[in-house]
């Protein structure tokens, strides 16, 4: 979320606001739709991709900017949205991320082309950046601190209801009517969290935010991400290789600046850098999973949209039902254990689906894979957030919390881009179904390796001991769309 963790310190512009009444009521509204309309169309979109290439004649590449397009502004900009809130008002930075998410909707909506519609969702990104880590800092910032944990907790729950009834929800929708209905679905979501926010949120700001905002770090992060991307997808090794340069650039100029986006201090923690690379791998392996299954799912094997998304439920049901008590559990054993079992059983997942064959069974051949995933992604979710933020000082909980999410982001970004690469498909050509199963089961055998690679590093990297074991509001989330920004670090050092 956020870069900064709102102190105590700050002072009351305006009266606090409690959970029970209705002014706070409305402010949980505000914020819980605004972050479920990014983080839906963060996932919802991949239900759209067969239905997409269809009817505006994408090839593989064409459907891996539509992905990566908005992972891609988002990835880069999400810790410079959250230092513009800071500064210049959290309520206005909101605002205005809503007000474009709206309008890019609206641009996605009516897209004719391939790249109308990827240059449309770049938009979306950029204004989810502004949009994303304004929701939760704005209740950290304007709740009672006794009233914080429960206000997080609710903001939490209502983004699981809306992210369990987004694949039933998308998959309806392209199926009766189109896939742009799901872009313009937001139309109206859109328009009702800039009314409530306007009228009800409070503005709140960080004093303590003080300095330059790190526009040359933002623009090398950029760069650097849109170079390796591109290099990746279209198979250009300069291109690469430049987008790498940048990144090391990247490094060296955030490690020189007093206000920097990623303070390079952090990573002096052993345990912070660790878990950041399990983060990067693991959501980088289980995003190349959402990306090709639903691909897989409806074209060889025939599904409709609404069919693709229910067979994807029981890995929702696993986080819904078990997120929680992992987290309860990782703080009684410590993160070790289940950081690493959670992403071998990823890999365990990953290698169950290369049986999916054309004429494959759900039952027999789907369903035991999405099962397995689930319960992996389960068992690490939560202890590898809580331990990426135990790993730093409570004051720097926030910007912990806003990098290991932009890592996740990264990591989705770069493995989506690698998919050809590690399939073998032609960049810019169309996918032959047969080629997509064959590509689909290499693909997975190399997340499986990623993600015991994953295991390994948080095996050595991440301490026996059990996680901080500080009060935290019950917390819910969809891991494809990384993790939960800031919900750990709830009344940190408050």
């Amino acid at each position: 979320m956020s870069g900064r963790v709102v102190r105590a310190s700050e002072p009351a512009s305006r009266s606090e606001l409690r959970v029970g009444e209705g002014r706070g009521r409305w402010v949980l509204l505000a914020t819980s739709l605004g972050s479920s309309m990014a983080l839906l169309d963060g996932t919802v979109v991949n239900l759209a991709l067969p239905r997409i290439a269809d009817d505006l004649d994408a090839s593989f590449g064409g459907l891996q900017w539509i992905l990566n397009g908005y992972t891609l502004a988002l990835a880069a900009l999400i810790l410079l949205g959250g230092g513009l809130g800071d500064r210049f008002g959290r309520r206005r930075i909101f605002v205005i991320g809503a007000l474009g998410f709206t309008v890019a909707s609206a641009l996605c909506a009516v897209s004719m082309s391939v790249p109308m519609l990827v240059g449309a969702r770049v938009l979306q990104g950029v204004a989810a950046a502004l949009l994303t880590p304004g929701s939760l800092a704005i209740i950290q910032a304007s709740f009672a601190p006794e009233d914080r944990a429960r206000a997080i907790g609710l903001w939490s729950g209502l983004g699981g209801v809306g992210t369990a009834i987004g694949p039933f929800l998308g998959g309806w929708l392209v199926d009766a009517a189109s896939w742009r209905w799901i872009f313009l679905l937001n139309l109206p979501l859109g328009i009702a969290v800039v009314a409530v926010a306007v009228r009800h949120v409070p503005e709140t700001r960080d004093p303590n935010a003080t300095g330059r905002v790190d526009l040359l770090g933002a623009v090398l992060g950029a760069l650097a991400l849109a170079g390796l991307t591109l290099g990746l997808s279209e198979t250009s090794w300069p291109l690469a290789i430049g987008g790498l340069a940048l990144l090391v650039v990247f490094v060296l100029v955030e490690g020189r600046t007093a206000h920097s986006l990623v303070p390079m201090s952090l990573f002096s923690s052993r345990v912070f850098s660790g878990t950041n690379v399990v983060t990067l791998l693991l959501y980088g392996a289980l995003s190349v999973v959402f990306f090709l299954l639903g691909l897989v799912l409806q074209g060889p094997l025939g599904y409709t949209p609404l069919q693709a998304g229910v067979a994807t439920v029981p890995i929702t049901l696993a986080m819904l039902l078990l997120s929680s008590r992992a987290g309860a559990l990782a703080e009684r054993i410590g993160p070790r254990i289940p950081m690493t079992v959670g992403p071998l059983l990823v890999a365990a997942a990953m290698l169950l689906l290369t049986r999916i064959q054309p004429d494959s069974s759900y039952v027999t051949d789907v369903l035991p894979g999405i099962v397995v995933f689930g319960l992996g992604l389960a068992l690490t979710v939560a202890p590898l957030t809580a331990t990426a933020l135990g790993a730093v000082d409570d004051e720097h909980a926030g910007i912990a919390s806003g990098v290991n999410n932009a890592v996740a982001r990264t990591g989705q970004l770069l493995a989506v881009a690698s998919v050809p690469v590690v399939a073998g498909f032609a960049p810019g050509a169309m996918v032959a179904a047969d080629d997509l199963v064959d590509g689909f089961h290499t693909v997975m055998r190399a997340a499986a390796a990623t993600a015991i690679v994953a295991a390994v590093i948080a095996w050595v990297t991440v301490r026996r001991t059990a996680a901080p074991t500080a009060e935290r509001p019950p917390a819910w989330h969809c891991a494809a769309g990384g993790p939960p920004p800031g919900i750990e670090a709830v009344s940190a050092g408050e």
